[in-house]
């Protein structure tokens, strides 16, 4: 791979050369956007690789720029919004009254959660009452926790964890795996990156393709149901094109799809959180969304969720890691107004939550996570993940570090069990 390289550049200089930040350099590096080694401890960038890259950034963007199909992206999603054609069903009653989680349902509906990480929308969907027979995830921190916390499901020393999925071979497992069973939903948040609002918007990012695995699993086991869950930028990527063709490659392998965006504040989970919800399916059946039940005076707020946690001492079997900060930032953080972020350049990290309101949205951040309204620190993984919705028993594996990062990439698992009460609602009248 070193001999590959002819000119080297650092990680800044690269960042230089394009004016992007050394966060978005980094990530490229990760996506294998352009050529890169490891030497030393050290990131080395091949600058012919990378200034092809760069141009073929900046030709995309031009393009982007001067399309006349390109609205404003809010004024996108907004009209994407209003004319979403979508199957509204109620569901308030059985979010009260089910939690497969915590009680053996007498029949459960098959899933098989794609991109599953720690398991939140998994989580969700079997508070619903799918059982989860199959999963794919790369993160080892993820995997672990994925096992330890599904395993009363799919037994002890079952195989139900599978990796990159990219691989024939492993994908052809997943599937051999499920013949046996009815698959009644296959479901999926393919990494959404690539698609995010924030920052520097990158429409090539092989992540972005991702989806297209998902089809192939899905066009190879044919499930009753598909599921799939991004961020709201997905829908003004490319001018609304990108959703488009995702709808357009499920109608091919006979699937009508369904979209809109919900907020995961209004089914009970203590954040704000909005999330684009594409459902379809193969019956002919309606693809109902949850209908929304909580409106926003009655959200679940910060101290409904973390309350319990206020005089709680540290406990790390249970994720609930403190962190300790210098006397400086201790400083810092006290002085610190709510809903403001320790760091001006940063809007959605570092940022101090109402005590009495839904927290913003949760997210890895690299540790910069939401800080506590009351106590001079950041949140602990266990409040971060109440904040998410996850059960106290839903343990998290690894480091507090990947702690972190699967909590603030995770589905909020009541948000996942109200998408599932409606799938599961739509299933029930075919019968």
């Amino acid at each position: 791979m070193e001999s590959q390289i002819k000119e080297a550049l650092s990680i800044q200089q690269a960042a230089a050369l394009s004016n992007l930040s050394i966060k978005n350099i980094r990530r490229e590096v990760a996506s294998n956007s352009f050529l890169s080694l490891r030497k030393n401890g050290k990131i080395l960038v091949d600058r012919d690789s990378f200034m092809a890259w760069q141009n073929q950034q900046s030709h995309l963007q031009r393009e982007h720029t001067n399309s006349k199909r390109r609205p404003d992206w809010g004024k996108q999603n907004k009209q994407n919004r209003q004319n979403d054609r979508v199957h509204w069903i109620e569901i308030e009653q059985e979010m009260r009254e089910i939690d497969g989680w915590k009680t053996e349902l007498d029949h459960r509906f098959n899933c098989i959660d794609l991109f599953s990480g720690a398991g939140g929308l998994s989580c969700g969907l079997m508070m619903a009452g799918f059982g989860p027979l199959a999963s794919a995830e790369i993160m080892p921190e993820a995997i672990e926790t994925y096992q330890n916390n599904f395993k009363h499901f799919r037994g002890q020393h079952k195989d139900f964890v599978f990796k990159d999925i990219t691989q024939d071979r492993v994908k052809q497992d997943l599937i051999n795996s499920v013949r046996p069973y009815h698959i009644h939903l296959i479901a999926g948040g393919f990494p959404c990156q690539g698609f995010s609002m924030a920052g520097h918007r990158i429409v090539c990012d092989q992540r972005n393709s991702l989806y297209l695995e998902m089809l192939d699993v899905v066009s190879k086991i044919l499930p009753d149901f598909v599921l799939m869950e991004n961020v709201e930028g997905l829908r003004s990527m490319l001018g609304g094109e990108i959703e488009k063709k995702i709808i357009e490659d499920y109608k091919k392998i006979g699937y009508a799809i369904n979209i809109t965006t919900l907020n995961a504040a209004d089914y009970g989970v203590p954040q704000t959180r909005k999330r684009v919800i594409f459902i379809g399916n193969k019956l002919g059946l309606t693809n109902y969304h949850p209908k929304p039940f909580l409106p926003p005076q009655n959200h679940k707020t910060v101290a409904d969720a973390v309350g319990r946690f206020v005089d709680m001492p540290e406990d790390k079997s249970i994720n609930h890691i403190m962190t300790k900060h210098a006397p400086d930032m201790l400083e810092r953080i006290k002085k610190l107004e709510i809903g403001k972020s320790l760091y001006g350049n940063y809007s959605d990290a570092w940022k101090k939550v109402a005590w009495d309101k839904p927290s913003c949205t949760v997210k890895e951040n690299h540790g910069g996570v939401n800080i506590h309204p009351l106590l001079n620190r950041v949140m602990t993984p266990r409040e971060l993940a109440a904040l998410q919705s996850f059960p106290d028993d839903f343990i998290f594996y690894g480091s507090k570090k990947w702690q972190l990062v699967q909590i603030g990439n995770a589905v909020p698992p009541l948000l996942g069990k109200a998408i599932g009460l409606a799938i599961i609602k739509s299933l029930k009248e075919r019968t």
